[in-house]
């Protein structure tokens, strides 16, 4: 029996995710919105995008941007209002997008009624709702750091009791061992289902549910910045054995809806690569449809360590599971700065690498038309973990500076002073000047969008690893009778590659300059890359 076409949109499809806040200014006040982004959607459909993932976008007091929410079926003023996002969905809707909403289920902000009640009483019904301990012999119940500094527990003075936030101060963490939590929250993900969302991006999915006991993490020796958070081997406080079975219960929720998605953030060990863990979220494909294996996010621009991290990744994830990939966030570095030091045509080079795995990519907004990380003074910093660590860690406003639209003042982003200064090359690194560019990065991500959206090879298709020089990553996909092979040059030298096989040239990220320009022929069954190309190829 032949290999069926897969149909999910979300297998096949390409993920873009939108940071609101950065991405288009529609009333002028420095800050991105829901509007900013209807009016943007004709570009996005342009450039081949099937789903949206919108970082959060709930009422907030935003001492973490969004991810400290207060209450979770509104929308924060900010960013617009709840006939807005439903403006969005029919929009996107209109375009065959489909919008994926940020859910963060390990913590509320401390505002919200459920923690205010929660505080008011240790006899309140909704006590039992958040982590709270009396401490131990007049200290601290455990060891737990937060990862935005200092301890993990705050001591409340109207009750006496110590509360857990693995974040912020501001951000108490869910008890979800108590089942009227978990009750509460399907509630949350019903009412944006039954609203046309499409799915769900689970924020630190893995940190949810915690030791029972409260027993403190070993340590472990690392190099870090000053952060004892870094220094801990997380065994107690995140992946614990209950997710699973929530996850389970999730699951069915979301396929009760149709072909809807989810993806997790299971976020490992600092400066780890645990792609097995990021695959055991998964379950045997009865938890979550996605999980983000961050071990890319680690990596140099080597293409031996790609591919040991990209096998590593496909046999952790096994047949029952469905992989998907990413190379930067609003949580870290852009991949143009951090792998390719700046430089367009490694950055090329990646995007092929992304759009031609077996798998889901998922591009983060501004990653198309190659901004790199913003240079932000001290007195601008907004993150929170930029504010406290200081010179060491300078936080993640870097990854989030306003898109890059145009030529005229603030990128055409706003024409308010925007929340974090524009970067300084959006005279020459913007969306309209790209457009007119075919050279340009902006359309290699159109081109190489469009051609898997052709091939089944490269949407559906399996992946075989071929021995290639040092420097050279080589692999096929593989659909019934389609093969493609693709070639990257990790090197800045020109490098001859042994294929094997005749073929024409579906795309090149060296464009007209490269001697294997679109539609060329490759007939000795080999070919010669220039510094940093990578090449698509049709086997004959």
């Amino acid at each position: 029996m032949s290999k069926p076409i897969i149909k999910s949109w979300w297998k096949h499809g390409v993920m873009y995710q939108i940071y609101p806040r950065s991405f288009k200014d529609s009333n002028n006040d420095g800050i991105g919105d829901l509007e900013g982004i209807i009016q943007s959607l004709d570009y996005l459909q342009d450039v081949g995008v099937d789903g949206i993932w919108l970082s959060p976008i709930y009422r907030s007091p935003m001492y973490d941007f969004g991810y400290d929410v207060s209450d979770y079926c509104s929308i924060d003023p900010i960013f617009g209002t709840i006939a807005n996002f439903k403006k969005l969905l029919k929009e996107a809707e209109k375009r065959n997008i489909a919008i994926i909403m940020d859910m963060v289920l390990n913590h509320t902000s401390h505002l919200h009624p459920w923690f205010v009640e929660s505080r008011s009483s240790v006899d309140n019904p909704k006590r039992d709702w958040y982590i709270w301990h009396p401490g131990k012999n007049g200290k601290v119940p455990n060891n737990w750091m937060a990862a935005f500094g200092g301890r993990a527990w705050t001591w409340d003075e109207l009750t006496r009791h110590y509360y857990l936030h693995l974040f912020t101060e501001q951000q108490p963490d869910l008890n979800w061992h108590n089942p009227e939590v978990k009750k509460a929250m399907v509630d949350v993900l019903r009412y944006w289902l039954d609203m046309g969302v499409k799915g769900f991006r689970f924020d630190v999915i893995n940190y949810i549910v915690k030791d029972i006991n409260v027993r403190s993490n070993p340590y472990r020796l690392r190099l870090t910045y000053p952060r004892r958070h870094d220094l801990q081997v997380h065994i107690y406080d995140r992946n614990q054995p209950e997710i699973h079975d929530i996850l389970k219960e999730l699951r069915q929720l979301l396929d009760s809806y149709g072909d809807t998605m989810s993806v997790g953030e299971t976020y490992p060990n600092e400066g780890e690569k645990e792609p097995a863990m990021a695959a055991s979220y998964q379950g045997n494909n009865d938890e979550l449809h996605l999980s983000f294996d961050f071990s890319t996010i680690y990596a140099r621009f080597n293409a031996r360590e790609f591919e040991c991290i990209l096998k590593n990744w496909y046999h952790a994830i096994g047949d029952s599971g469905w992989p998907c990939h990413v190379l930067s966030n609003h949580d870290q570095s852009r991949a143009i700065t951090r792998l390719a030091n700046n430089d367009v045509r490694k950055a090329k080079l990646l995007a092929v690498m992304l759009l031609t795995q077996k798998g889901t990519p998922f591009i983060y907004y501004g990653e198309e038309i190659g901004m790199v990380d913003g240079k932000i003074k001290r007195s601008q910093i907004q993150d929170p973990l930029g504010k406290k660590y200081w010179p060491f860690h300078k936080g993640r406003d870097k990854a989030r500076t306003p898109m890059q639209w145009d030529v005229t003042p603030n990128a055409g982003f706003s024409n308010g002073k925007p929340w974090l200064p524009v970067n300084s090359d959006y005279v020459t690194t913007n969306v309209l000047q790209q457009q007119r560019n075919k050279q340009s990065i902006l359309h290699l991500y159109k081109d190489c969008i469009a051609i898997r959206r052709l091939h089944p090879a490269l949407y559906a298709g399996d992946i075989e690893f071929v021995s290639a020089p040092d420097d050279v990553l080589l692999y096929k996909r593989v659909f019934k009778n389609e093969h493609l092979m693709i070639a990257l040059n990790f090197s800045k030298a020109k490098k001859d590659v042994t294929i094997g096989v005749k073929g024409e040239v579906l795309l090149s990220s060296c464009g007209n300059s490269s001697m294997h320009s679109s539609h060329s022929s490759i007939h000795g069954g080999t070919l010669t890359l220039d510094a940093y190309e990578a090449v698509i190829i049709k086997v004959q």
